[in-house]
């Protein structure tokens, strides 16, 4: 925060964060009262979570070969887009499922031209030295928009209601738009090679590149195996959690739980930055995840709602620091000509592979348990995690 230009990014990252969960406040809600639709809700998850699956590593290779800023700025003109159609539908009475489909699947596609250049951006802007450090605020950031985003998309929906609510929640996008024309990069090392983008080519010869670099390898997997079989899916499952918790109102239940783990994610990014000491390798990066994988197992077998607090609240604190930590860990041993290359194909197995956690713990969840398929799902990512770990120790 030392930076004048990262506290500029800092503000408008977490005013286009909280703009993002806005628009999913209230677009569900008005999704959810006119159709009532599972399968919707279904489709919601999938058209966030996999263009990141499929298109991470090619808009990578962009900012490899374009100023990351320029692709940032398609990004935001997309939520814009996306916020601005779902409230001209609103206000016309049009809305029908196909055009719900189309504009989650806009927003998706946003999110994936964000999330890869901006980590490209951020080091840029703060060097090696402080990227660890602006990564940790990044996520701290992340989970303020998640934290604030539904208080403030409710309250505007109250105030001037779900069709000019969600017109209005697109100038929350602007100061980031906006600020990218003046923010600071860097000369790329990448520049004079100009690399073309080839799609699924690019995967290929990405994951071959960091074939040799123990770190990356460790990091990625790491990133695809707690995705893949966790992920956030648990978030979803939440008030089945709480009702099974017999705590109360089931409602009070949900957002106290919710809460706890964001909580603990924040103080992680608080405790992380005042410290200082943890310094970033891959071994600590699988210790921190076994640690959320060992709350997580824990958490699904409790039945006191106290300790089920305590320990999203440790979930969220291992989460935040083992994730920050990991693509920290990417980007600063990524090699410079293909750093975008690199850093796509690590959002592709953290973020991407988030869209099958939905089945690891959601629908194995309806023929099992929530709780038994969290259990198993995080006892498995345990087992794998021990495995990761003897293999970034031992000697190559």
């Amino acid at each position: 925060m030392k930076s004048p230009a990262y506290r500029l990014q800092f503000a408008s990252f977490v005013l286009a964060m909280m703009a993002d969960n806005i628009e999913h406040v209230i677009s569900y809600w008005v999704v959810f009262q006119k159709f009532h639709s599972p399968a919707l809700a279904g489709f919601a998850v999938l058209s966030h979570w996999l263009p990141f699956l499929l298109f991470s590593v090619a808009v990578g290779a962009l900012a490899d070969r374009f100023d990351p800023r320029r692709i940032i700025q398609c990004g935001m003109l997309l939520f814009i887009v996306a916020s601005t159609g779902w409230g001209i539908l609103f206000i016309t009475d049009t809305l029908t499922m196909s055009a719900a489909m189309v504009l989650l699947v806009i927003h998706g596609c946003a999110g994936v031209l964000w999330q890869t250049p901006n980590q490209l951006l951020l080091y840029d802007i703060v060097g090696p030295a402080g990227l660890p450090s602006a990564v940790r605020m990044n996520a701290m950031a992340r989970y303020l928009g998640v934290l604030v985003g539904p208080a403030v998309g409710g309250a505007i929906m109250l105030s001037l209601g779900p069709s000019h609510g969600i017109i209005v929640n697109t100038l929350f996008y602007f100061p980031m738009l906006i600020w990218l024309f003046w923010a600071p990069t860097s000369e790329k090392g990448a520049a004079a090679k100009r690399m073309a983008v080839r799609g699924f080519a690019d995967i290929v010869d990405t994951i071959r590149a960091i074939g040799p670099y123990r770190v990356l390898t460790s990091m990625t997997l790491l990133a695809g195996m707690t995705s893949f079989l966790v992920g956030n899916a648990y978030s979803a499952q939440m008030p089945g959690f709480a009702e099974d918790l017999g705590h109360g109102d089931p409602g009070v239940s949900y957002s106290i739980l919710l809460a706890a783990d964001a909580a603990g994610a924040l103080l992680a990014g608080l405790a992380l930055e005042a410290w200082g000491r943890l310094k970033p390798t891959a071994r600590t990066a699988i210790l921190l995840a076994i640690l959320w994988s060992l709350s997580l197992l824990a958490f699904a077998t409790v039945s006191h709602y106290a300790a089920a607090i305590v320990l999203l609240f440790s979930a969220g604190f291992f989460e935040l620091s083992f994730n920050t930590m990991a693509q920290a860990l990417v980007q600063l041993n990524a090699p410079v000509d293909m750093r975008g290359h690199v850093v796509g194909l690590y959002n592709m197995a953290g973020l991407g592979m988030r869209a099958f956690s939905g089945i690891t713990v959601g629908v194995a969840g309806s023929a099992i348990g929530i709780h038994w398929s969290l259990g198993l799902s995080a006892g498995v990512l345990l087992v794998a995690l021990l495995v990761l770990y003897r293999r970034a120790t031992s000697p190559v």
